[in-house]
């Protein structure tokens, strides 16, 4: 039986993400990694990354309390925003590294934690070295 791809042309509308202090939290993404902040709705706050609405958020039930998925952010320069980021204090795992050698670019990425201890990452698909 065939079935048809449901959500293969779907978009990502908001990831939620669990905090334990909503204020620094948004401090955080706001001020450190500059994520356009939109509103805040009581023990939720949203910020716009590209298009995908991130939602920050108290957990509402014990089983909700749990650190995030990660979410990847897709950058431009790798290397660049990781310096720009660890001078401002975001706290890295690693440094970036290619993750997957691929035909026409290179797949870097580098994970850091936020002020809440969630993972994050960021992400670059970059030239091959020798192209332009």
């Amino acid at each position: 039986m065939s079935r048809e791809p449901i959500l293969a042309e779907a978009s990502i509308g908001q990831i939620a993400i669990n905090v334990k202090d909503l204020p620094r939290a948004t401090k955080f993404y706001r001020d450190k990694l500059g994520v356009t902040f939109l509103f805040d709705a009581g023990t939720m706050c949203f910020f716009d990354s590209g298009g995908v609405r991130l939602m920050l958020g108290l957990a509402e039930k014990k089983e909700f309390d749990h650190p995030s998925s990660i979410v990847y952010f897709r950058v431009q320069g790798i290397q660049s925003v990781y310096e720009r980021l660890t001078a401002i204090g975001v706290s890295f795992v690693s440094e970036p590294n290619m993750v997957a050698p691929m035909p026409d670019h290179d797949l870097w990425m580098a994970f850091f934690h936020d002020s809440e201890g969630n993972t994050l990452a960021i992400m670059s698909e970059e030239p091959k070295a020798g192209r332009s």
